[in-house]
């Protein structure tokens, strides 16, 4: 994952208010395992989950313009994940099923996501199949939640180009340590 879309995820975390946390399941610092642990007790679904991310996506984007684009089918991806642990109760899942992951713009995903490095120039253009790395995620259950955005061509075109800046989004809120 980027360093952008953890800074991005870090500040959504960091700012979530106590009042929308599903069913005691507190957002705020989890982990993987906390997750697994909140989905075996009926505190958490995948859904809630990517729910939650979808609003803090919608609220803070406009701004940080960290993600690029997010999967129109990730709540239907979510209450399969949640369907197949409901089924698969004794059987052993994978640490990511049912997790939301973000890919950066440049990783090919074979679904209704654009896969443009931050160019408009391929905003609808159509990838032969999943990059390596999204069939390892998918296979293990991952939510391929959206795209992280990144700079327009991974910065390969011009050496001036300001880092966070791609055509699609404009100038990404980025942190120069």
């Amino acid at each position: 994952m980027s360093v952008l879309a953890i800074l991005f995820i870090s500040l959504i975390l960091s700012n979530f208010s106590n009042k929308t946390e599903a069913k005691t399941f507190s957002f705020k610092e989890t982990t993987i395992d906390d997750i697994h642990k909140a989905f075996k007790q009926n505190k958490l679904t995948s859904r809630q989950l990517v729910e939650f991310y979808l609003n803090e996506i919608q609220r803070s984007n406009p701004i940080l313009k960290g993600i690029i684009e997010v999967n129109p089918d990730a709540l239907i991806l979510a209450d399969k994940a949640d369907q197949e642990r409901k089924s698969n109760a004794s059987k052993s899942l994978s640490r990511l099923h049912g997790i939301p992951v973000l890919v950066k713009d440049n990783i090919a995903t074979k679904d209704k996501l654009n896969t443009t490095a931050g160019s408009l120039a391929l905003v609808g253009s159509i990838v032969p199949q999943d990059a390596g790395v999204v069939k390892k995620l998918r296979n293990v259950g991952a939510i391929i939640l959206g795209k992280a955005t990144m700079t327009e061509w991974a910065a390969s075109r011009a050496t001036n180009l300001p880092n966070g800046w791609n055509g699609r989004l404009g100038q990404a809120l980025v942190s120069h340590w």
